[in-house]
């Protein structure tokens, strides 16, 4: 029986962070996460608990009067309309997780 609170789904996160050290400690935090698809552009699966904890870890990273982090959940039939163009692909599902 499938539980929806740790069902994964497909987030795209970017940002725009004005400090080097600042944005150095997001995008570690970010890599440690998903995939990295741009300079400040991420691409993961977390389930609620994942991504309330990612954005509580953001929150203190940043500097809420300069920066700007941006959250975009993508359902399952809106990510499969992304379009790329020159490099790179859709971060595909992680495999199976055993916990």
């Amino acid at each position: 029986m499938s539980d929806h609170i740790n069902e994964r789904a497909f987030y795209v996160v970017v940002y725009d962070v004005v400090q080097d050290k600042r944005r150095s400690k997001v995008a570690k935090a970010m890599e440690a996460l998903g995939e990295r698809v741009q300079k400040s552009v991420f691409e993961v699966y977390l389930n609620a608990a994942e991504l309330e904890k990612l954005l509580k870890r953001l929150k203190k990273l940043i500097d809420e009067r300069e920066d700007s982090v941006r959250v975009y959940n993508l359902c399952a039939a809106c990510k499969g309309k992304v379009r790329t163009l020159g490099q790179g692909q859709v971060t595909p599902p992680p495999g199976l997780v055993i916990v």
